[in-house]
């Protein structure tokens, strides 16, 4: 019997020891674990309608049909932020493009880690927003679905179209050679579910003015300006937005670049923001029938001829077409593909070498 008990005790010794020492695999993953200091969601910007005509009745209060005497606050930008241990970098402000919220920041298609945690374990604090009429933001006075979203009443199809024009493949769901697009069903259908239409029509100075409140409040939290991403059709609400508490700008292939002399380019040389553009594969290389592909052509130029004429009156402007860097495969969503982590690198080096 005693020994048995030894015995016994000699394996229950030895389970303990396998379970209070990890494997490497294990100590790898805790090495490159992320420990969240702070977090939270908050409102910027938008405004309060005016309170429905009649005087508001407590008895009844939402079974009023009516709702006399109420107001909404509506046109805000939502923001969600994590703040890491031990961060010592500007905060990054992310805001999405077209038909997108903040998800896309948060991991990618194929359920890996996004830009999102990638920056966070940089050391970066990260502000992800909705942007007014859209996602968490989506309450505004007059609900009506953005004339780009809808078709005879109607959630406007055309997922195969946006596959092309973003450049993953020709046609869905075949992906273009060497794409860094993730594989399979699973993670396309993923990518197709990221997408939802606005609330209300674009109104790009109205998102401006929320996005340059968005900034100023990520100042007023960290103490620090903002680095500011923006993707897509957000690069156009980018360059609506005040440079007040602006630190650079990070533009992944953006609609447009400000035109040169404008009001807006004039504002951002004044302010010396320092600009990274970023642009995918599939561009000078891209297929010659395709409409899209002569659209990419003249966003990729038009943004070289504004950095070439913003450095020169005395700004800080780079243009990155990835290819020239030998980073290949990669579409209009760079930030969620197999090869995310090596552009991280890449922005996360332009950002040291700036000193942000």
């Amino acid at each position: 019997m005693e020994t048995q008990k030894k015995y016994y005790l000699f394996v229950a010794l030895a389970l303990a020891a396998v379970a209070i020492v990890p494997c490497k695999g294990q100590t790898e993953q805790k090495a490159q674990g992320l420990v969240i200091e702070k977090q939270g969601v908050f409102s910027s910007g938008g405004w309060v309608t005016e309170p429905i005509p009649g005087e508001y009745d407590a008895k009844q209060n939402w079974l009023d049909p009516e709702r006399k005497g109420t107001t909404t606050h509506v046109d805000h930008a939502n923001t969600f932020y994590q703040i890491p241990a031990g961060g010592s970098g500007n905060p990054i402000v992310f805001l999405h493009g077209y038909g997108q919220t903040r998800t896309g920041w948060q991991s990618t298609p194929d359920g890996r880690e996004g830009w999102s945690d990638l920056f966070l374990k940089k050391g970066y604090p990260v502000f992800l927003v909705d942007q007014p009429r859209r996602g968490a933001a989506g309450a505004t006075e007059n609900i009506v679905s953005d004339p780009g979203d809808v078709a005879d009443g109607k959630f406007k199809v055309g997922e195969q179209a946006w596959y092309t024009h973003f450049r993953i493949g020709r046609v869905a769901p075949e992906r273009y050679e060497g794409s860094q697009f993730p594989e399979g069903s699973e993670a396309l259908e993923e990518f197709f579910c990221q997408m939802t239409p606005n609330t209300g029509n674009y109104d790009e100075p109205l998102f401006g003015k929320a996005l340059s409140a968005v900034l100023k409040d990520v100042q007023t939290m960290t103490g620090r300006k903002s680095i500011y991403v923006t993707h897509s059709q957000g690069g156009r609400v980018g360059w609506a937005t005040d440079t007040d508490n602006m630190a650079a700008v990070i533009a992944v292939e953006p609609g447009f670049a400000p035109e040169v002399g404008s009001d807006t380019y004039k504002k951002l040389v004044a302010a010396k923001i320092p600009m990274l553009f970023l642009f995918g594969d599939y561009i000078e290389n891209g297929p010659g029938d395709i409409q899209s592909t002569g659209f990419w052509k003249m966003v990729l130029q038009q943004c070289r001829d504004f950095a070439r004429q913003y450095n020169a009156d005395g700004g800080d402007a780079t243009v990155i077409y990835l290819p020239e860097e030998n980073i290949h495969g990669n579409s209009h969503f760079m930030f969620q593909e197999k090869n995310n982590t090596e552009i991280a690198d890449l922005i996360a080096g332009w950002l040291e070498k700036h000193k942000l």
